[in-house]
């Protein structure tokens, strides 16, 4: 059941993630809302490794958040290099 809430949380994670950067993101509003998705799977694996959540608790959304930003700056900056190795 916490898979289902990770996901749903992940979908708004990506949402506010997009919100809160601001730009032309390379995938759009798909991408931006699996890095969401993959940003509370972090926040879920980096909590319970360090104590912050319980295997059963809720991700926390701030930490969600932080996560898919950090995912979204990575896949931007990623884009960016295959980008300008191509001219």
């Amino acid at each position: 059941m916490h898979i289902l809430i990770t996901l749903l949380i992940g979908l708004l994670v990506g949402i506010v993630a997009k919100l809160l950067m601001p730009g032309r993101d390379p995938g759009g509003f798909i991408i931006t809302t699996l890095l969401g998705i993959a940003g509370a799977f972090i926040a879920r694996f980096v909590g319970e490794r360090l104590g912050w959540y319980g295997p059963t608790d809720a991700v926390g959304f701030v930490a969600s958040v932080g996560g898919a930003m950090v995912l979204l700056l990575l896949y931007r900056l990623l884009f960016r290099r295959k980008a300008i190795a191509r001219t």
